[in-house]
């Protein structure tokens, strides 16, 4: 029987990064399970998989060692939406709030490489391997994997995304919203830069987000209804991209994919409870989210940093449940507000009604001459609020 203090099922960037921020705060023996490669290889090309870091995320990760390590960042400094039916538009500016940034583009498998890298510096180790089943003891849990390894441990974290096995064996209940959307992901190169700006335009019956990655290649996140998506992900690379090109008014002339268009379905879904004695869930085994304002993964390390922060500076035994509450306490509400926030949002630029039309843009154009308001929003946009 191996013992640690902690283990972590799933080793993804979330995964690692709650490893990473335990052992260098603490001395605590900590395993990581993970039935994948959790140092992914960066090829030449960008991967479609990326993640809008907000600064706080960035602070987050600087303070882990991580943020230098990083190969490959994108910084962008303003955001535009523009609406096909309301005429409204939205400009956010780094400018405005005194930033250098709002954020960066930056793949997954670049964070999680960096998150891997700084890990080979500390004691934590990777067991590759899937769970099968788990069992509550006296002092936390016994965990058999399919490699017949039996493990135990002090408190069992579940980091294993939006199909947590963890969340299933421990029978805990959570809600979903089925968006019968699909996510429409590719990378494509434009003659025209894409000035360090993400942009996002409304069409009637989709949302099209363009994240920079460098001057003139992005990563596209097409959200569409499920019959829309099926209808466009049949279309030769040279159709979609005219598509695109189109869905986009043209601005950034044509499009060229330059990888295989991929889709993935969007549903939300919350835990009902974060935790339980000697158990805590992180990232998207607690919440995921529609990817509309791409706060997903930020989301997830603000978890990493308050449970950390939370068991460092208790003086109870590593797993209690009180010290666990106070973790889920905290983060719950702005994890909830944050997906209803991007479940209303989707239903807003869904219907297409002409006084939702209107009004959806007399809104757009109100925030975008109030300073004030502008201001507000951006902050929670960045993670400085």
């Amino acid at each position: 029987m191996n013992q640690f203090d902690v283990v972590i099922v799933g080793g993804g960037m979330v995964g690692q990064a709650f490893a990473l921020s335990m052992a260098q705060k603490t001395n605590a023996s900590i395993a990581i399970i993970e039935p994948n490669n959790p140092n992914p290889k960066l090829d030449k090309d960008f991967h479609t998989r990326v993640s809008a870091i907000t600064p706080t995320s960035e602070a987050f990760l600087t303070k882990l060692g991580v943020w230098d390590l990083i190969k490959r960042k994108h910084a962008f400094t303003q955001t535009r939406v523009w609406d096909q039916n309301s005429h409204g538009c939205l400009d956010f500016s780094a400018a405005d709030d005194n930033l250098t940034h709002l954020g960066h583009i930056i793949e997954n498998d670049a964070i999680q490489s960096a998150m891997f890298a700084a890990l080979s510096d500390t004691k934590v180790k990777f067991i590759n391997a899937k769970l099968d089943s788990i069992d509550k003891t006296d002092e936390g849990y016994q965990l058999q994997l399919d490699n017949d390894q039996p493990l135990s441990c002090t408190l069992l974290i579940g980091a294993d995304g939006a199909r947590s096995r963890i969340r299933d064996l421990m029978q805990i209940e959570f809600s979903e919203t089925n968006y019968q959307q699909k996510a429409i992901i590719c990378n494509i190169h434009s003659d025209k830069g894409f000035e360090n700006t993400t942009w996002q335009r409304f069409l009637s019956d989709s949302i099209i987000a363009l994240l920079p990655l460098s001057d003139n290649e992005a990563s596209v996140v097409w959200s569409a209804e499920n019959t829309l998506a099926d209808e466009l992900l049949l279309l030769s690379s040279q159709d979609f991209s005219d598509r695109l090109s189109a869905g986009v008014e043209y601005r950034f002339g044509q499009f060229e994919v330059l990888n295989k268009v991929q889709a993935f379905p969007l549903i939300e879904r919350s835990a009902k409870d974060y935790v339980k004695e000697n158990i805590a869930l992180i990232g998207d085994a607690a919440h995921n989210i529609h990817p509309l304002a791409g706060q997903g993964v930020n989301l997830g390390f603000s978890d990493v940093s308050e449970l950390s922060d939370q068991l460092q500076s208790s003086s109870k035994p590593l797993g209690d449940y009180s010290v666990l509450r106070a973790y889920a306490r905290a983060r719950r509400l702005d994890n909830e507000l944050m997906a209803k926030t991007m479940t209303g949002l989707n239903w807003i630029y869904k219907e297409n009604n002409e006084p939702l039309r209107w009004l959806r843009g007399f809104g757009m154009n109100l925030i975008n001459e109030n300073s004030t308001l502008k201001s507000f929003f951006q902050k929670h946009a960045t993670g400085n609020s």
